[in-house]
């Protein structure tokens, strides 16, 4: 196999290698220190689709992490980007929060429960029966049927919650229609990003601390890639699946080196 490109660009999830339960990982503020000083690309990965890159920003500057807001990338900001390019000025009924509905506000997207060309499905710490009702109508009647991402629990301080795959399967279930999923391990969330901010795959790393997600997308999208320990994959998991990752490293702070 021939020798990849020099990494000259990098793609990094939040949870689980930046940051752990609200506090960061020993490493992670070298790590985007160095970056910003070597003046590579780079960006910020979330699949929570909650936040908009401003509280992100504000969230991660508290914690003592610099990270500028147009280098943040969001499965909510890789929706939005999805649907204008698939159907610019287009409307949308949305379960999620303002991270999701800044973005698709931002696009020029009505948000209306009356004849929407899209249902969207997000992050919210506050599904209601009441809206998953509506949803399932709206995409019975001929809404289409896409979710920010497939994750099916996401992490919290009392443990796992139930996330926007999980409710996607109830929605599922109930009209039989399957969402198109925006976010990791969608390629498209990684390919747009890259897009963002100028780079290219074939000379940039994704790092992670899911195999299912963040190894995967990055895999798919053509990167190299780095599965970090200080998430949910644990190192006796990793040849659980049928891919591997680039390297294996304990932490973030093993590849400030690198940058």
């Amino acid at each position: 196999m021939a020798d990849r490109k020099p990494i000259e660009s990098w793609l990094t999830d939040m949870d689980g290698v930046l940051i752990h339960e609200g506090v960061p990982i020993p490493g992670a503020d070298a790590f985007i220190e160095k970056l910003r000083e070597s003046g590579r690309p780079f960006l910020v990965l979330t699949n929570n689709s909650i936040y908009t890159p401003r509280d992100l920003h504000a969230r991660l500057r508290r914690l003592g992490l610099e990270v500028p807001i147009e280098n943040i990338w969001t499965s909510a900001l890789a929706t939005a980007k999805f649907l204008d390019d698939q159907r610019p000025g287009g409307s949308a009924y949305v379960i999620g929060e303002a991270g999701l509905t800044t973005a698709l506000h931002d696009i020029g997207y009505i948000l209306t429960d009356h004849d929407p060309d899209y249902v969207v499905l997000g992050e919210t710490r506050t599904y209601s029966f009441e809206a998953m009702t509506k949803a399932v109508r709206l995409i019975n009647a001929g809404a289409r049927f896409i979710c920010t991402n497939p994750d099916e629990t996401g992490p919290s301080t009392e443990g796992p919650l139930p996330a926007t795959g999980a409710v996607a399967a109830l929605i599922t279930k109930a009209t039989g229609r399957q969402p198109y999923f925006a976010g990791k391990p969608n390629p498209l969330m990684m390919r747009t990003g890259l897009n963002t901010i100028g780079a290219h795959s074939e000379s940039s790393a994704m790092i992670g601390d899911r195999m299912d997600t963040d190894v995967l997308a990055g895999i798919e999208a053509g990167m190299k890639t780095f599965l970090v320990l200080t998430g949910l994959t644990r190192p006796e998991q990793v040849e659980n699946f049928p891919y591997r990752p680039s390297k294996v490293v304990d932490s973030i702070a093993d590849i400030v080196d690198l940058v």
